[in-house]
């Protein structure tokens, strides 16, 4: 079995799987927090505890109690993935853990420092108390990293993309990688050249040709892109100044109005969950009804931009949180789009709420699906080639 781990600032995510099949997830919260709390799912069985967990060291301490309390034992399991956020342009691909490679993701924290240094923690703890397992990190950049020097410039003098490693990275890189590839089997291709639409939270759109990323949304950081649950997305850089200048606001303070306190939750000032601004806008809320407008917007725009990028496409794909559950956001989206090709089937739409399928009309010429993600699978499966070929060199 693979045990895949995904370590927050203040979380720890995990997942065992045994070959294709998910047979354990969990989800310790508030972690080094006053209540610290363990959800743990099997099947449609969900159970919440409360746990003791200072920092990650203990937390991993749980996964291993919820092993021994599941699967007898923590033997069950071969080896361990790692979801880490940022590898720079130092990782194009999954790798095997060892103390270089540990040094590359504690050199890239300067891109994500919140995110790397928490993985970090989260393998080092993995060290502890699974001493004689492989580790495997997985990138969120490394299916972005074959985007092209044009589409991953920022017209900045050169020598910050030289010195910084300031350039366009892209994120959601698994979900992006899973939904292109579940794609192209289900409309019996090769390789996918379309669009995928990553909808949640966090929200991104790439650019496939022929199965690889061509153009993505996000940027250095996932703040960059279409308007997300808290974050602005796309903004012009001098609001920064005019922020500082006429409001006397901190750069810090800045960052967090951008990251935390923008997107859908700052225009509807209501909530970040698209399915509360629906049931508000449907009530009459003016603003929950502009938050709808300007993220379905955003949305669109850059279909658009990347139909223009990609020439011809097989599909549209649309997945997370809310590309996956929500057909009204999707048909908003999609709206006055026949003239591209993308003709939306409105009763396919609504029956495919959080249900894999096709939700074009029978005769359109750009397919649209809904794909449900699984980053964890992609981790897991990547995890076990990894080891395999490892193996095959020894």
């Amino acid at each position: 079995m693979i045990l895949v781990i995904n370590c927050g600032s203040s979380s720890l995510k995990f997942s065992l799987f045994e070959q294709e099949e998910l047979r354990l997830r969990g989800l310790l919260e508030y972690i080094g927090e006053q209540a610290p709390e363990l959800v743990l799912s099997r099947g449609d069985e969900e159970e919440r505890r409360s746990v003791v967990a200072g920092d990650h060291g203990e937390a991993m301490q749980r996964v291993c109690e919820v092993l021994v309390e599941v699967c007898g034992g923590v033997g069950v399991v071969e080896a361990i993935g790692h979801r880490i956020v940022h590898g720079g342009e130092r990782f194009f691909e999954a790798a095997l853990v060892t103390a270089e490679v540990e040094q590359g993701i504690e050199e890239c924290a300067a891109l994500a420092p919140l995110h790397n240094m928490a993985h970090l923690s989260g393998i080092r703890a993995a060290r502890t108390y699974f001493a004689d397992l492989p580790q495997v990190v997985v990138f969120d950049t490394a299916f972005h990293q074959t985007i092209p020097e044009r589409a991953y410039l920022y017209a900045l003098p050169y020598k910050l993309y030289e010195e910084e490693g300031i350039r366009r990275y892209g994120f959601h890189g698994t979900s992006h990688k899973y939904v292109s590839q579940r794609a192209a089997e289900l409309l019996q291709l090769e390789h996918f050249t379309g669009i995928t639409c990553h909808l949640g939270n966090g929200s991104s759109l790439a650019a496939i040709s022929q199965g690889r990323s061509v153009d993505t949304t996000m940027g250095l950081t996932p703040l960059e892109g279409v308007a997300m649950g808290t974050r602005s997305g796309d903004v012009d850089p001098a609001v920064v100044f005019h922020l500082v200048r006429r409001r006397g606001m901190m750069v810090d303070e800045v960052e967090q109005l951008l990251n935390q306190q923008s997107g859908l939750l700052g225009l509807s000032g209501r909530s970040k969950d698209m399915r509360s601004i629906e049931q508000a806008a449907i009530e009459g809320d003016k603003r929950a009804q502009l938050a709808l407008e300007v993220f379905t917007y955003r949305v669109r725009k850059y279909i658009g931009a990347f139909l223009a990028v990609l020439g011809r496409i097989d599909a549209v794909v649309f997945t997370g949180g809310i590309g996956e559950n929500s057909p009204a956001a999707r048909r908003r989206i999609l709206q006055d789009m026949e003239g591209l090709g993308l003709q939306l089937d409105s009763a396919r739409n609504l029956t495919h709420a959080g249900v894999e399928g096709e939700i074009s009309t029978f005769g359109s010429p750009v397919k649209i699906l809904v794909v449900p993600t699984n980053e964890e699978l992609v981790i897991a499966r990547e995890t076990r080639e990894v080891i395999q070929a490892f193996g095959e060199r020894s």
